[in-house]
């Protein structure tokens, strides 16, 4: 497991505990995190679980593929820490990651 604080735009926290194996979209989704909503579910098919990696978390959460890559093109307000959460596989490796939600998605 890894507690991984999901940042709304707005500010609003929510910590929540994911097993390990899932991705961080599925942590969201299961507990209902407002601004991840998983259109595609988790397909890589669509950016509506685009996310801001901090900065301390970039190197663990690995780099993105070129499937990836190409679907961020879709997102709005793409930054160098921009993932999609569908794409970043849960290891115990991440217990403390943060990421945050574009204004976009809320």
């Amino acid at each position: 497991m890894a507690k991984i604080t999901y940042i709304e735009h707005n500010g609003t926290e929510h910590v929540i505990e994911v097993k390990t194996g899932l991705t961080v979209m599925e942590g969201a989704v299961k507990n209902n995190v407002p601004g991840i909503d998983a259109d595609c579910g988790g397909a890589c098919a669509c950016a509506t679980c685009h996310v801001y990696v901090d900065a301390a978390w970039k190197d663990k959460t690995g780099a993105s593929s070129a499937m990836e890559e190409s679907m961020l093109d879709f997102a709005e307000n793409v930054e160098p820490s921009s993932r999609l959460s569908c794409q970043i596989k849960v290891t115990d490796a991440l217990d403390g990651l943060v990421v945050r939600m574009p204004e976009s998605q809320h």
